[in-house]
This record gives C-alpha cells, sequence and structure tokens, in this order.
C-alpha cells in the first residue's frame, strides 16, 4: 500500500475508533451528567435571569418576562463575583477595541470591494480604466480582506474578551496579542497592496506573497500567547467547552498557514490538493470552532439557561477536530488527482453531519420555548440567526461533497453562494451579535441609538436573503447548461445575468448595512449620544459605583 494512502486511511480509521470510544465513555457516565459544566458560566442563582447589554431598558424587561421571569436585575449576584467580572473584562478592554475597530475598518472596505467586484460581473466594461480595479484583482482583495482583516480580527477580539470570562480570571499577556494584532494587520494591508499590484501567489486564499505570510503567521502564534499564559493563571478546574474551541482554532491556524505557504514545497497538482486543505480548513478549524464557541457562550448567557446537554457539546467538539481535516478533496472532483482521495474526502465530508447534529439538539432545546426572546434581544437575533446558517451550511456542504451534486454545483455561482452562507450567514452574524454584546461591557456605555441596531439587521438580512436565494438558484441552472451538450456555453453565461443583478442588489443592501453598523459603532466608541448604564453594566452595585465615579 502507498505510504500516503496508508497515512490518510490510517488517520480516517483512527478517527472512527476514537469517535466510538469517545460515545462510549459518555454512554459509561465517564464524563459525569455535565450539569455542573454547563452551569459555570453562570454565577450563584444567576440561572433564570437574562442578560443582554444590547437591549434597550424596555426590551430587557421584556426579554425576563419572555422566559418566565419578572425580575431582570441580578439582585442575588455576589459582589466579589460582580467585581472579578468587571476586572476580567477590562484586562480585555484596550486588545478588544483594537481588534474591533480595525476589523469595522476592514469590513467597510472589504463591503466595497465586494460591491465592485459583483458588479464587474454583469457589467464588465465599468470601471476598466485602473489595474488594481480589474476583476481579477479586486476580487481576491475582497475575498482577503474579509477573511483576514474583517472576519479574523472580530474573532479574535470574541476570542480574547471570552477568556478571562471563562477561566475566570484577568487576561495576562494582553500585549503579546497587541503586538501580535499590529503584525496581522500590517500584514494584510501589504498582502492587499501587492494583490493591487498584480503580485500574488494565485491560490485562492493564499494569494498573498510568501514574504507577507510570515507576518501573519508570527502575529497569529502571538495572539495565541495570552491564551496559553491565562489558562495558566485560570481559576476554574474545567475548561468550557467555548475555551476548547477557541485554544484549537488558536492553535490550528497558525500550524495550516505555515504548511500551505511553504515556498517551493508544493508543486503542480499537490499545490491545487494543499490549495484546497487549506481553503477548506481555514473555515472549518479556524472560523468555524471561533464562532461555535460563541455561539456556546452567548445563547446560553443570555437566556440566563445553561446549555440542554453539555456532552453533546464536546461530543460536537471532538467530532469536528476528527472528520474536517480532509474535506477539501471534494474540491478536486474531476481533478487529475487519485479516486480513493477523493471518496475519502467526501466520506469525511458526510461525517461533518456529526458535530452539525450535535449542535443542532443541543441549541434547538437551549432555545426551545423561548423563540419569543429574539424580539427582544438583539445579540441573540444576531446569533441565532448565525447559528441556524451554519446548521444550513454545513448540510448543504455535505451533499455537496457528493458526486452527483458536485456535478451540477462546482465551477458555478453556486459554490460562491455556499461560501457566503458559512462565512457570512455563520461566522460574520455571530460576530455581529457579540460584539452588540460585548462593546457595552468594555464600554461601559450602551449603544447610543438602538434603532440603529434594528435597521442594522434588517439591511443584511434581506440583503443577505436576495444575495443567497438567487445567486443560489443561478448557480444551479448554470451548472445544469454547462452539462447539457446540446447547448452552447455562452448559454449558461448569459442566463446567469439576471441572477447576477441581484446579486448586486442583496450585496448593496448588505454593504449599506454595514456602513450602518460602522458609524453605530464609532458613534459609541468616542462615546457620542446619550450615556445610559442601565444594561452596560453587570448590576445595580457597579451602576453605584460608577456614577459615583462619574460625580466626583
Amino acid at each position: 500500500m502507498d505510504f500516503t494512502v496508508a497515512i490518510l486511511l490510517g488517520t480516517y480509521i483512527v478517527s472512527i475508533v476514537a469517535l466510538f470510544l469517545f460515545v462510549y465513555s459518555m454512554s459509561k457516565g465517564m464524563f459525569g451528567d455535565g450539569t455542573s459544566a454547563a452551569q459555570m458560566i453562570f454565577d450563584k442563582d444567576e440561572i433564570g435571569h437574562t442578560e443582554d447589554p444590547a437591549a434597550t431598558s424596555k426590551q430587557k424587561t421584556q426579554l425576563q418576562l419572555d422566559v418566565g421571569e419578572k425580575d431582570s436585575f441580578h439582585h442575588n449576584l455576589d459582589s466579589a463575583e460582580l467585581d472579578a467580572r468587571v476586572e476580567a473584562d477590562q484586562s480585555t478592554s484596550l486588545v478588544v477595541g483594537i481588534c474591533f475597530t480595525l476589523a469595522v475598518i476592514w469590513l467597510v472596505l472589504a463591503s466595497v470591494a465586494g460591491l465592485i467586484s459583483s458588479i464587474k460581473l454583469h457589467s464588465p466594461d465599468w470601471l476598466v480604466g485602473y489595474d488594481w480595479i480589474t476583476f481579477g484583482r479586486i476580487r481576491p482583495i475582497h475575498v482577503n480582506i474579509v477573511a483576514y482583516g474583517w472576519c479574523a480580527l472580530s474573532g479574535i477580539g470574541v476570542s480574547i474578551w471570552l477568556l478571562p470570562r471563562l477561566l475566570k480570571t484577568k487576561l495576562v499577556g494582553a500585549k503579546w496579542a497587541i503586538a501580535g494584532g499590529g503584525l496581522w494587520t500590517i500584514g494584510v494591508f501589504l498582502g492587499v497592496v501587492a494583490i493591487a499590484m498584480g503580485k500574488s501567489d494565485g491560490m485562492e486564499f493564499l494569494e498573498f506573497p510568501w514574504k507577507i505570510d510570515i507576518l501573519l503567521i508570527v502575529g497569529g502564534a502571538l495572539v495565541g500567547v495570552p491564551l496559553w499564559l491565562t489558562l495558566l493563571n485560570r481559576k476554574v478546574d474545567h475548561l468550557y467547552v467555548s475555551i476548547w474551541y477557541i485554544a484549537a482554532a488558536l492553535l490550528w491556524f497558525p500550524t495550516l498557514f505555515f504548511i500551505a505557504n511553504l515556498p517551493n514545497f508544493h508543486i503542480g497538482v499537490e499545490q491545487a490538493t494543499v490549495n484546497w486543505w487549506f481553503g477548506h480548513n481555514v473555515l472549518g478549524l479556524f472560523f468555524s470552532p471561533i464562532g461555535l464557541a460563541t455561539i456556546y457562550y452567548f445563547v446560553p448567557k443570555v437566556l440566563g439557561k445553561p446549555i440542554h446537554n453539555y456532552n453533546i457539546s464536546l461530543l460536537g467538539f471532538w467530532a469536528l477536530a476528527f472528520f474536517y481535516s480532509q474535506v477539501g478533496g471534494h474540491h478536486l472532483i474531476g481533478g487529475p488527482v487519485p479516486s480513493w482521495f477523493i471518496t475519502l474526502s467526501v466520506t469525511q465530508s458526510v461525517m461533518m453531519v456529526i458535530p452539525v447534529v450535535a449542535l443542532f439538539i443541543n441549541q434547538y432545546y437551549t432555545l426551545k420555548g423561548n423563540w419569543k426572546a429574539l424580539v427582544h434581544s438583539p445579540t441573540l437575533r444576531f446569533i441565532v440567526f448565525g447559528l441556524a446558517m451554519y446548521i444550513l451550511s454545513s448540510i448543504q456542504g455535505s451533499m455537496e461533497a457528493l458526486r452527483s451534486v458536485n456535478t451540477i454545483t462546482h465551477f458555478t455561482h453556486f459554490t460562491v453562494a455556499h461560501a457566503h452562507l458559512g462565512l457570512y450567514g455563520f461566522f460574520t452574524m455571530v460576530m455581529f451579535g457579540a460584539m452588540y454584546y460585548i462593546m457595552p461591557r468594555i464600554m461601559h456605555w450602551e449603544w447610543p441609538y438602538p434603532s440603529l441596531i434594528a435597521l442594522h439587521f434588517w439591511l443584511v438580512f434581506v440583503g443577505f436573503a436576495i444575495y443567497i436565494i438567487w445567486l443560489s438558484i443561478g448557480g444551479w441552472l448554470q451548472g445544469l447548461a454547462m452539462l447539457d451538450v446540446a447547448r452552447p456555453f455562452m448559454d449558461s453565461v448569459t442566463l446567469t445575468i439576471p441572477y447576477l443583478q441581484a446579486r448586486s442588489l442583496g450585496g448593496g443592501l448588505m454593504t449599506l448595512g454595514h456602513f450602518v453598523f460602522a458609524l453605530h459603532f464609532f458613534i459609541m466608541a468616542w462615546k457620542f449620544g446619550p450615556r445610559r448604564l442601565g444594561a452596560a453594566v453587570l448590576g445595580p452595585e457597579i451602576i453605584l459605583k460608577y456614577l459615583k465615579k462619574g460625580a466626583a
């Protein structure tokens, strides 16, 4: 047997055996019932009390009624616990504030670049006088800014805020994260400039020249330092499932990025294989774990209700770790690669149904009976929408990996719609929700204009719905047209034009929503607008402290 086949097949078999051992251990009660672990994100008597700093006073009262309780303030919270949480939040305020600010700037730039590239697909003669804005450059500029600018920095900011919350201690080593974030941002900026100048490595998600990639590898590694330092100073015995996801993401990304960018090491077909190995893994082993960590913290936290079954959440984590690493190969169906490699990748893609079902069961039963809370909690509205899109995109992804479906959808706009379902519908929406929750905690300042939060949500919701639905339909019809030997190839191009125009319309609404979000973010960052502390701080005692501080 070929050595490579043996390695990959052996890894798959070990993963299957490990999964069964894990399930067997759970069935024998070796992990306990998970009750105490699920409750560790709450203080004593806090369960049953909702918490959303992005909500207005009226929304906060109604949110509490939605879950069946009348008192929305945590009067019984231990003052030492309150002080510890405030200290934990404040220990992250500088680094999280920097990450969020840079992320929002990148979001706006990425949106403009994305809209320009979208319009060029149905109006190719628009803005053709400048090399840097031609489709071949502006499109990878959009993709890389979204991935390494907006998504990465917002995800890092949320992760760093969660660390001291979950480990019940102050953040240790913030300076390393700031240094890492600085290198990372310089790398993204230089990478974008290089692409605009026509200097690209030519592989999707890996366009930055490898010399610039070094900045991202070092920066990403430095960002992970506070995780390990804070872990060493933790005041909890058990690591909540969100910590597992965050730790894995911050460990996996530098490894993936380093291997994929080794210069002159991956040649020919192997280069294409590594490209899609990385392209899929950066989504599934970097962005997805951070998004899932966020969901597992904020959904129960906002509802004041522990996760339904904690042990299932662990099963979901390990199933992701066992099976995701080789799913990217299904992008090479029909390519000059061994059929066993494709089959192995398809099999692992289908196995990804396991962590998705685990997540669905857990979150459904946690949210069951509390659906009205989505109306009154801005945080929950964004995050639960992102959760639904994760489940949908994951199941869709497993189906797209099947040869019969892939034959139609690959090389069409359907794949682009699928990518946006995951990276935007899931990850970006979850990050929006988390940022709406976190900013009042680190700023001690409420979002000044709640109506802008609602406007942001509905603009991106409607825009995203138009984008996904029409692009998916257009992509599917495009695939059928390309497979029809009786039709000329140009038919598959011209039939997509109305759907591409709809995509630009949806993208325009999403971009408008991002401008609203950015405007509101910077208004809050500069502390303009009314000062209200009701939802921005943790309890009445803390409010009094801030009022006294303000009076002094």
